[in-house]
């Protein structure tokens, strides 16, 4: 039997119309099916580790480390500890720049 897990978590957390920055955190075992965007995205971890697999390669990310994603790039993210990240995504197709927009809490 599969173990269940709750969906991860995204959060918009500031918007300026070109650059968005999003909070995710995954739960051990939890996994982002592979994907791409069509635009530049970075991902900077804040806790835990971030496991990836892009292209034919796979390696993680530890907390304070930062991983480059290029447009178009297949990947997919996954936790084997609990793990927190910020994805910027810088060049968003059709956006004006705009005052930043933050959430407030």
């Amino acid at each position: 039997m599969a173990t269940e897990h709750p969906p991860f978590g995204f959060e918009q957390i500031a918007d300026c119309g070109a650059l968005r920055v999003v909070g995710v955190k995954l739960q051990s075992g939890q996994r982002i099916p592979e994907h791409r965007t069509a635009i530049p995205a970075a991902l900077i971890v804040t806790e835990g580790e971030l496991r990836y697999s892009e292209g034919g390669t796979e390696g993680s990310v530890a907390a304070g480390e930062l991983l480059l994603v290029n447009p178009g790039e297949r990947h997919s993210y996954w936790a084997e500890v609990p793990t927190g990240a910020y994805i910027v995504y810088a060049g968003l197709p059709g956006a004006r720049h705009r005052s930043w927009a933050l959430r407030r809490r």
